[in-house]
């Protein structure tokens, strides 16, 4: 397909436009198989990712159910997760698998997943330790390969490039976004309750696979200790642990040192924006979006709500925006 023809296929808005990366879309070069327990549900599920042509993009297989990690298909008012539903079944917890997709140049991929129990619609991606360090391994040890369609060719990659500032905000939190000529993040957090966390910031222009792979993919969730038994009362983090995030208490600071990085719980809000922000993906291009994205107290909800307000989404919430 030329990239004319590709150009006029692809859902845009007057915020963004299209533009050639100079980059062929990719997949996979083997198949990936991980098995793990899941933060909020604690069930067990297998993850298998397989190569895909070119222009297919990324999308979910769970039981015969096809879900494309797409915006249109996010849950809203999904506390401490990004889940994607389609004809009443849902995948859970995506963000850390999708993050390291598209920050590794997986552009196209079928994902299969399979949880415990056959008779659920919903089930939940693996947790690992709570980073995307376990993707980022497997999907170098896989490699990678040029996507090619069913004619044999391969085809251009195209990046959403910024036209004009872009703002979401709710109390406290906010994202915005300028125009700039590559891709650029600031995110800053604020836990005034937990001093050993404190107002941190994390800031990279090099958001190549390299940089995500040693400075964001290892970074870990994380949770205030004083609020994990209210979060089980919730039917929240069933799987969580002292090996699937990093603890801080209130008073006594990091109960499961050491930290990868001083400011690991922000460089972990950054993986999350890569993977909820992978979502403005289409037809095996690249979804985050090129431009300088400042987000602070952010979360799961203000990083959809960004992006449904860049696809032109009329359904976002009065109280999201200024």
């Amino acid at each position: 397909m030329s990239v004319a023809a590709a150009f006029k296929s692809l859902k845009s808005s007057a915020l963004f436009s299209w533009k050639p990366t100079g980059k062929l879309q990719k997949t996979v070069a083997n198949c990936i198989e991980r098995t793990g327990q899941g933060l909020h549900s604690g069930d067990i599920s297998t993850v298998r990712i397989l190569p895909e042509a070119a222009r297919a993009g990324r999308y979910f297989i769970f039981g015969s159910n096809v879900i494309r990690a797409s915006i249109d298909n996010v849950v809203r008012d999904t506390p401490l997760c990004t889940a994607l539903s389609k004809d009443g079944y849902s995948v859970r917890t995506v963000e850390h698998l999708l993050s390291a997709l598209e920050a590794c140049g997986v552009d196209n991929c079928r994902i299969e997943i399979d949880g415990s129990s056959n008779c659920d619609r919903s089930v939940e991606v693996p947790i690992f330790d709570g980073s995307a360090r376990e993707w980022v391994d497997a999907i170098n040890q896989s490699g990678l390969k040029v996507a090619v369609d069913i004619g044999g060719q391969s085809c251009q990659k195209l990046a959403p490039y910024l036209n004009e500032p872009v703002h979401v905000l709710h109390n406290d939190s906010f994202i915005t976004a300028i125009p700039y000529p590559k891709v650029r993040i600031t995110y800053g957090i604020d836990y005034p309750q937990a001093p050993a966390i404190g107002c941190q910031w994390f800031s990279s222009s090099m958001l190549d696979e390299s940089t995500y792979s040693s400075s964001i993919g290892p970074s870990r969730t994380f949770c205030i200790y004083e609020e994990v038994e209210h979060m089980r009362n919730l039917g929240l983090i069933k799987g969580g642990s002292a090996e699937t995030a990093i603890v801080c208490s209130m008073n006594k600071g990091w109960m499961n040192p050491p930290l990868r990085y001083d400011n690991e719980p922000c460089r972990h809000k950054v993986l999350d924006l890569i993977g909820d922000f992978s979502l403005l993906a289409q037809e095996g291009n690249q979804g985050l979006l090129v431009a300088h994205i400042v987000a602070y107290k952010g979360g799961h909800s203000v990083h959809a709500e960004f992006v449904r307000r860049l696809v032109g989404n009329d359904a976002v919430s009065e109280e999201l925006t200024a």
